[in-house]
């Protein structure tokens, strides 16, 4: 049993709050205005993957769906056992594929693993108001601690923005100048070896075997200068509103940083929400050529196929969940910082009983980040590509006690382990691809963290201002 103690803030800043939880577990979670930061665990979640292959340590083994049933079952012990407050969550994440090994720059990072954190502090944009909760498993000392940590956290935010500091409004950019210079990097794969995996790609998919493979390159970086995990994702927070922002840190020095322009599944109130985002641009010099490419991306045959394919299929996975399931018409043009995506917006309403993890389990892996058909194309990204995928496009996110989350795929994404930075990036093969312009669009996907790292290296602090 653990005990909650919640306190509303007066003013809030992720700044303070992640210097505090400095060299510790910690995390970040933000949506537009929207964020939740957590520190300290409570809890750890592990699965990890077992000697046939599936997920096991408590999942029982077997299926690539077995871990998302740990999980749930591990969370569900662990929300359960908490007095007071108004209902925690656990933060974390999957794989990409079960099968999935905990080692090298994924030594933290196991087939799934999240975090009932010690301290929670969140700050609800359309409220306007700023949470902090501590649990323990002694009352008095929930309470002293929440004492505590309120009272640095408010100090820190006053800090950070003097009276300008506001429930979490109002953040100052960082005063650096951007560039890509500041990383030494290594991009592994050269043109010549992408060109023929994309090419063997091709080749399978004209002979029929699939229709569309999602393959992915790295880069690996040096930065530099220190680049410190939550000054990242501050640096992707600030240059990418659009997208779904994350930090897990589940062991100092080793976490996953990334920008999703997708959700996979969420749910609250009995309606699940996800977003298919397929078929790429970029954005050009200005606004001008912004739209000009953006209606190009519209009109593309080539990109609205690729874009189909995501959609038919997740809306196929959740009607065979017994969701009715209502879908934009025709997909709109999503435009980002530094890319523009075909989006279709996909709702449902989910019947008695379907928990959020079991139609993630369902939905994942989408089209968009694997292929299709999905075993098929599964298995030529893993003959082609020559690394461990990890957490990246896998699903992160959280799950709350009263069984609502949300879960994106960790895209624009890197993992820091050791004191480097890898950074993943990758593109829908379907017919009609040119392995010049899937190199491109990988080129422009690896921009945001890489812009991100260099404005850190360059000076920019741990998420200046308060949010």
């Amino acid at each position: 049993m653990y005990y909650e103690t919640r306190r509303r803030l007066e003013r809030a800043c992720p700044a303070a709050f992640l210097d505090m939880a400095a060299g510790g577990a910690r995390g970040f979670w933000a949506f537009g205005e929207r964020w939740v930061a957590h520190a300290g665990v409570l809890e750890d979640l592990v699965v990890r993957e077992d000697a046939g292959g599936g997920a096991g340590a408590g999942s029982g083994g077997g299926d690539e769906r077995s871990r998302f049933r740990a999980v749930e079952r591990l969370a569900g012990r662990a929300l359960a056992a908490g007095c007071g407050g108004e209902g925690a969550r656990v933060f974390g994440g999957f794989s990409f594929s079960g099968r999935h090994r905990a080692d090298g720059v994924w030594a933290a990072f196991p087939a799934a693993r999240f975090h009932l954190p010690v301290v929670e502090m969140e700050f609800r944009a359309g409220e306007g108001e700023s949470w902090l909760a501590v649990r323990d498993r002694d009352p008095a000392r929930a309470e002293a601690e929440c004492g505590r940590w309120a009272a640095a956290v408010e100090a820190g935010a006053g800090a950070e923005r003097g009276d300008e500091t506001t429930n979490g409004r109002g953040a100052a950019a960082p005063r650096v100048s951007g560039g890509l210079q500041a990383a030494s990097l290594d991009r592994g794969m050269g043109r010549a070896a992408w060109d023929e995996m994309v090419g063997a790609a091709l080749r399978r998919i004209k002979a029929g075997e699939a229709e569309k493979v999602v393959l992915a390159r790295t880069v690996e970086a040096s930065p530099d200068g220190e680049v410190e995990p939550a000054a990242l994702a501050s640096a992707l927070w600030r240059e990418n509103r659009g997208s779904y922002v994350f930090l897990f840190e589940p062991v100092a020095g080793q976490a996953l940083v990334g920008a999703a322009p997708e959700t996979v599944a969420t749910l609250a109130g009995g309606a699940f929400r996800a977003t298919a985002v397929a078929g790429s641009v970029g954005v050009g010099a200005d606004s001008v050529e912004a739209a000009r490419l953006g209606q190009r991306l519209f009109n593309s045959l080539k990109d609205r196929a690729e874009h189909d394919f995501v959609v038919k299929d997740m809306v196929a996975r959740l009607e065979a969940l017994g969701c009715a399931v209502r879908r934009d018409v025709e997909p709109h043009i999503l435009a980002l910082a530094h890319i523009q995506h075909l989006e279709t917006k996909i709702a449902a309403e989910a019947p008695p009983g379907l928990a959020l993890l079991e139609a993630l389990a369902s939905l994942h892996p989408t089209p968009a980040v694997c292929g299709i058909p999905r075993e098929v194309a599964l298995g030529i990204l893993t003959e082609s590509e020559v690394f461990d995928r990890g957490w990246y496009a896998g699903p992160v996110g959280w799950l709350d006690s009263e069984g609502r989350g949300v879960f994106v795929p960790a895209l624009r994404s890197a993992v820091l382990s050791g004191g480097r930075w890898r950074l993943f990036a990758g593109a829908g093969i379907v017919p009609g691809s040119d392995p010049a312009l899937e190199w491109e669009e990988t080129e422009i996907k690896l921009r945001p963290v890489l812009r991100a790292m260099a404005r850190v290296c360059r000076g920019g602090g741990l998420l200046a201002g308060a949010r």
